[in-house]
């Protein structure tokens, strides 16, 4: 009786053993973040690769210091820290993987760091299909509209984004091609889930410089934390961007600070007073190097004397964006978040239990 008992609670802590590893094994095979990256002209699927100025550490972090070259691209969400002054510039090569942006990521791209970036293109400087987030560095992101008809160009094309830890953004569009939609920043819905809470603006204590003949910023809506419209004057959101106080849609648009701070990385600059007239956000920062140049002019953005903080929201439910930035947006799949990182934790305690069940199994076994 015993031996037939010690048998079938064995028998039973087996199977439990057993469950736990067919959970493990049955979870999703997908690594959290990127599964591929473009740089260089070339692809990777595995990170631990590094070239001239960066290097892919793990599957959702890449670090860009001195880079200078072609576009980069990412199949899935990233993580960008910057260090320095880097570059990306569209490939015109006939067989290359990236075209028209860059940057293009498909998935959620942060970029952070006290380093600047310079992006390039005909269609987007930078193109993302969930969310940007630009948190504390300097960013410069052009689209010259070369070529593009039919289409929205514009210096960030993305589903929403945010601007904020005293981060610059510049972003310019340009283009005369028929059936073209100009802005600075277009904010879209890119068919990934993104739906009716993207497709808005958000600066806090930061910096944004907007310029496209179109408009500005075209979004649904937007907030601003501890920062105010200096262009246009009375600003706000609009129904389908930023608006003056009249009501139209404002081809320009500047955000800046309402307390006077340095940008991130910078302490007392000792700027002379007027030195930055008719400069970018990333002219005025020493680690951009010269002055940039572009398809417009960038206005002065200095620190606000201003020390009252404000908050503006608005929301819009009228407009819907149809316009897609790329061919490949209708079949390109959202991928998963870097939050599945818990998914591998579970994964590493359920074998863990397995693996203590099993052994605890075979101690138990004795003569049947």
């Amino acid at each position: 009786m015993f031996a037939a008992e010690s048998y079938t609670s064995r028998h039973y802590t087996a199977i439990v053993a057993m469950a736990c590893l067919c959970v493990l094994l049955g979870g999703p095979s997908y690594a959290a973040g990127a599964e591929s990256l473009i740089i260089e002209g070339e692809t990777y699927y595995e990170p631990g690769v590094s070239g001239p100025g960066w290097v892919w550490t793990d599957a959702d972090h890449l670090e860009l210091n001195g880079y200078a070259g072609e576009a980069i691209g990412a199949d899935g969400d990233l993580v960008l820290t910057l260090a320095g002054q880097n570059s990306v510039t569209e490939s015109h090569a006939p067989d290359a993987d990236i075209t028209l942006c860059g940057m293009e990521v498909w998935g959620d791209l942060t970029l952070r760091g006290t380093g600047t970036l310079t992006a390039t293109g005909s269609q987007c400087g930078i193109h993302v299909s969930r969310a940007l987030v630009v948190d504390g560095c300097t960013v410069d992101a052009r689209a010259d509209g070369a070529d593009i008809t039919d289409e929205a160009v514009a210096g960030v094309i993305t589903g929403d984004m945010s601007v904020r830890g005293g981060g610059r953004l510049v972003a310019a569009g340009a283009g005369s091609g028929v059936g073209v939609r100009v802005h600075g920043v277009y904010l879209q819905d890119a068919g990934h889930g993104v739906g009716a809470a993207g497709c808005r603006l958000s600066v806090d204590a930061s910096w944004l410089d907007a310029n496209g003949t179109d408009g500005g910023v075209a979004c649904t809506g937007g907030s601003l934390v501890s920062a105010r419209f200096v262009v246009p004057a009375g600003g706000t959101f609009g129904a389908g961007g930023v608006v003056d106080a009249s009501g139209a849609v404002a081809p320009h648009v500047v955000i800046e600070p309402d307390v006077a701070t340095d940008p991130a990385g910078e302490t007392g600059r000792g700027e002379v007073p007027g030195d930055s007239t008719d400069k970018s956000p990333a002219d005025a920062t020493p680690a951009a190097g010269e002055p940039t140049t572009g398809p417009t002019a960038n206005p002065a953005l200095k620190p606000a004397a201003a020390t009252t903080k404000t908050t503006t929201t608005a929301t819009k439910t009228t407009v819907a964006k149809t316009a897609k930035p790329k061919a490949a947006t209708a079949t390109t799949a959202a991928l998963p978040k870097t939050g599945d990182n818990n998914w591998v934790v579970a994964s590493v305690a359920l074998f863990l239990l397995g693996t203590v069940l099993l052994a605890a199994a075979y101690r138990c076994q004795g003569p049947v």
